[in-house]
């Protein structure tokens, strides 16, 4: 396509439009999500930057994933509560592509990082005298740096490939962002090679990095259980808990939502799904991390006191 038609191409994303009635009230819920994702997400990393307690392997993980969290729900939540607001909801053929690029790129990285996060919890809990020998500090950054590079290759062999589709006009997309499979319906070219791409680029990635998710939890369960303390067991139970959550989350709703079948009696199931994995969990992990974790606790509550003695002084 040229790109004097790239240019003249527009979608407009329909949304939440069809109950018109909600969009105030819906505009208010996703703008308090959106408010303490980003609290959520950048506190996390100020507060694992700050305390030295907190510069170790799952910490550094951890930070990447509030970072990857902020990132891939600031894709999309500004723009629909944008769209919640006004008559005109195009976007442009760019814009469109550049959105399901970074929300490609972003989204699987979380994938690879929850991945990353077993491994590092199975090196701690298999191996804890080798912990530090096992996970160096740069061998910590290379899994870091080769999750973003991986999935920006794999986001961008998809976009490419979503590029080269011939399109003309004005569409419309029964979404709140250009969803890859939506944009893909609406081409006037033959779509089975990026169909291809796709479906191998997701099953592979999902395949293999909860592959890894398992292997790393089996051994886990498998040294717990030798454990002959009890409160032992529930001290190295509680240190993989708030992970457990965030997998069973995020993976959950992945799987749901590509095991309901596109068809137009199931777009408000998968709008819906899609509105809880963009905008919902990355609110959530966060949430939980903070909750469940005593170091965090800590430093939250170190952090608050301070503040107060500053704020009373």
């Amino acid at each position: 396509m040229s790109e004097g038609n790239k240019s003249r191409v527009t979608f407009a994303l329909l949304g939440f439009s069809d109950y018109p009635e909600l969009n105030i009230p819906l505009f208010l819920v996703f703008l308090a999500i959106y408010s303490v994702t980003i609290l959520g997400n950048i506190g996390m990393i100020v507060i694992i930057k700050i305390n030295p307690k907190l510069h170790i392997p799952m910490y550094f993980f951890l930070s990447h994933l509030s970072f990857v969290d902020f990132c891939y729900s600031s894709i999309f939540a500004p723009n629909m509560l944008v769209n919640l607001v006004v008559e005109d909801r195009t976007i442009s053929f760019l814009g469109c592509v550049m959105q399901f690029f970074l929300f490609g790129t972003f989204v699987v990285t979380e994938s690879v990082l929850l991945a990353v996060m077993a491994y590092d919890r199975f090196v701690a809990i298999c191996n804890p005298l080798l912990y530090t020998v096992a996970m160096p500090q740069r061998l910590c950054a290379m899994l870091v740096v080769g999750s973003y590079a991986w999935e920006v290759v794999c986001s961008l062999v998809i976009t490419c490939s979503t590029f080269r589709l011939s399109f003309h006009g004005f569409y419309t997309i029964n979404h709140f962002f250009c969803e890859l499979s939506s944009v893909l319906s609406l081409s006037c070219s033959d779509i089975s090679l990026t169909q291809l791409l796709l479906f191998i680029s997701i099953t592979f990635n999902e395949v293999s990095v909860l592959l890894i998710i398992l292997t790393s939890y089996v051994f886990i369960v498998i040294t717990i259980l030798k454990m002959s303390s009890a409160s032992g067991r529930r001290k190295v139970f509680s240190t993989c808990a708030s992970h457990l959550t965030a997998i069973t989350i995020f993976h959950g709703t992945i799987l749901f939502l590509y095991c309901v079948h596109n068809s137009k009696n199931s777009r408000h199931t998968v709008k819906v799904a899609s509105v809880f994995y963009t905008v919902v969990i990355p609110m959530l992990n966060p949430l939980i991390d903070s909750l469940r974790n005593k170091d965090v606790k800590n430093t939250i509550s170190e952090c608050i006191w301070n503040m107060s003695i500053l704020v009373n002084s």
